[in-house]
């Protein structure tokens, strides 16, 4: 299943940025120009290390670039699963005190893929709750910003379906590739994906109670007519103790490999938004 866009370089920004590498898509304006989100901290041009303790082999091999495809996403290409592992934040656990976010996806291998950090405030986040709004950075194996996420702040209750939420997937950061927009129902979470002009390209659906003890959480990645199921986005059962006393959580995203590269990296997004609605409240 592969959606193909007849010209490649049509919405991905100006001509004039179109090099050899990537043409139609602008180059990184200084992708260093600040240190990457979370622990790790290194120079332009080298890889990224690894944590204490954890194999240099860790990171996913750094894949060839493709002309057709934004630049960052190409692992996505090679892949059919994602792992998505919330890392534990020890003055969370011990204080409440609400932190941003930081993730680990990986392949099926266990292979990082990318890293991705909560860009917030201390008020926003401890006001607003799993409501808040935010920006997401989500960085490659080399500390290149592959992707941007942005969730304004916006109503998700049944009684406000003219304010529900819309979260928008950059890639690289500044070109939209698509949005992930919450659908109307009296008691289903139901979603959208929508590539960059907005247009219906899958849909997600989940349980009528998105939170269960002891078993997996599915929702469902359908065709746009909803008449074939596609994927899935699964939040894992982390166990007792761990469901307990934190709000970390792990997640798996399945798709066909032949997937549009794009619609991938939207449904990486719906993984957060999902998350953050459904799962990061403490228990």
């Amino acid at each position: 299943m592969e959606m193909k866009d007849g010209n490649p370089g049509l919405g991905y920004g100006n001509p004039e940025f179109q090099n050899a590498a990537y043409p139609g898509y602008p180059p990184q304006q200084n992708p260093y120009g600040y240190p990457p989100p979370g622990p790790y901290q290194f120079q332009p041009g080298q890889a990224m290390p690894t944590q204490p303790g954890v194999p240099g082999a860790a990171w996913m091999p750094i894949p060839a670039a493709n002309p057709n495809c934004p630049p960052g996403l190409e692992y996505l290409s090679q892949i059919d699963q994602i792992l998505v592992h919330q890392q534990v934040e020890l003055l969370e656990v011990l204080t409440g005190f609400e932190t941003n976010n930081k993730y680990e996806i990986k392949n099926s291998l266990g292979q990082r893929v990318y890293f991705a950090a909560e860009e917030n405030d201390c008020c926003t986040r401890n006001y607003c709750g799993p409501s808040r709004p935010f920006a997401m950075t989500i960085v490659d194996n080399t500390g290149r910003e592959v992707m941007k996420l942005h969730r304004p702040l916006r109503c998700s209750a049944c009684c406000f379906p003219c304010c529900l939420q819309k979260l928008e997937v950059q890639a690289p950061p500044g070109t939209v590739v698509g949005y992930v927009v919450q659908n109307w129902h009296p008691c289903l979470p139901k979603f959208t994906i929508q590539d960059e002009r907005e247009q219906g390209v899958l849909k997600i659906s989940g349980p009528c109670i998105p939170c269960r003890c002891c078993t997996d959480v599915n929702f469902e990645v359908m065709s746009v007519d909803e008449s074939s199921v596609v994927g899935r986005i699964s939040k894992q059962w982390a166990g007792s103790v761990k469901e307990i006393f934190t709000d970390t959580d792990n997640f798996g995203i399945q798709f066909p490999m032949d997937l549009d590269i794009k619609t991938k990296a939207v449904l990486l997004g719906a993984c957060f938004l999902i998350d953050f609605m459904f799962f990061e409240t403490k228990n």
